[in-house]
């Protein structure tokens, strides 16, 4: 997690410094291990390697102690689920079970059993996400966790079937199979509110979800390029440009360059046409889309800090932006 440090620039020598706050990232990090039964190496990956205490920190900066707890438990349960879903296993019907199961877990995790470590861990965090929560944010980020669910059985099919996408329908899949929709219910969570329906279904509102998810979504694709081309998948907007529009490697790097910057303007220009519904309502759609703010930022900010996609070389590769590909 970030520190709480104040750095002052002074002549003279320093009389205290303010200790980083550790606990949170630590509690969840044993709650990871604990619910999932993680052992090594997956223990030190999920939760010192991938750190997502840090993202939480980074894309939730409002959070308190508890808000920011439930969603760094969230992000790390996601990773994993993430690896899971697309690394692990093969077979679709796995992926359904597991969204049959997580689903039944979000929407009744009072009621619901199950032995299953990926829907007990759903059951845990959505329980307290739910402590504070109002109906519309509950609502949206179960409804962004199936488009998640499915969008993976899909890629997961396509990736046995040996499917590639064209540049268009690849876009549709990624904006749900990027769990960006459920991250940002968790804006409303991490600030205290809970935003009417008329503001979600207004154009430019969701105008501003879109253009944050794309320019995390592909960014992201630039960023896991190397790390998914090692494995062969081909989901990944790099790969199928290159595929599609007959690039090359940079070419195809350099086209998602473009796109992140169309979809970073498309939310400037958004955000300067936000309309009103009224002042106090205005208050909580400024927080929100400050959120969705935060959340460009924040991620890229998490992919050269933890080792997820550059291992112990993230700051030379940040500093020099050069990425040397690993085998396959």
């Amino acid at each position: 997690m970030a520190s709480n440090a104040i750095c002052t620039i002074s002549m003279s020598e320093p009389t205290q410094f303010i200790l980083p706050d550790f606990f949170i990232s630590r509690a969840s990090a044993q709650w990871l291990c604990s619910e999932a039964h993680l052992v090594e190496p997956e223990t030190a990956k999920y939760t010192m390697i991938l750190r997502p205490g840090y993202l939480a920190s980074a894309c939730y900066p409002d959070a308190d102690a508890f808000r920011l707890k439930v969603c760094t438990d969230f992000l790390g349960w996601s990773f994993k689920m993430d690896d899971w879903l697309k690394i692990d296993r093969l077979d679709v019907n796995d992926a359904w079970g597991v969204r049959d199961c997580c689903m039944s877990a979000f929407r009744d995790p009072v009621n619901f059993q199950t032995e299953q470590y990926s829907g007990k861990v759903c059951k845990s965090f959505f329980s307290r996400f739910k402590e504070g929560g109002g109906p519309g944010r509950t609502e949206r980020l179960i409804h962004g966790m199936d488009l998640w669910f499915i969008s993976a059985a899909k890629e997961m099919d396509n990736r046995a079937k040996g499917h590639v996408h064209n540049v268009d329908s690849y876009i549709e899949l990624r904006r749900d199979s990027s769990g960006c929709m459920a991250c940002f219910a968790f804006i409303e969570f991490s600030c205290q509110i809970d935003l009417p329906n008329e503001v979600v279904s207004h154009p430019v509102i969701m105008a501003l979800e879109q253009a944050a998810n794309d320019t995390v979504s592909w960014s992201n694709d630039i960023l896991s390029y190397n790390r998914e081309q090692s494995h062969r998948s081909t989901h990944n907007l790099v790969a199928v440009l290159m595929v599609d529009q007959g690039l090359d490697l940079q070419g195809a790097i350099d086209y998602c360059d473009r796109l992140c910057n169309v979809s970073l303007q498309r939310f400037k220009d958004n955000r300067a046409i936000i309309p009103s519904w009224g002042e106090e309502v205005d208050k909580q759609v400024a927080i929100y889309v400050q959120g969705l703010q935060d959340w460009i930022a924040g991620s890229l900010q998490w992919s050269f800090e933890s080792a997820r996609y550059f291992g112990k070389d993230r700051h030379i590769v940040k500093r020099d932006r050069i990425v040397k590909l690993l085998p396959k």
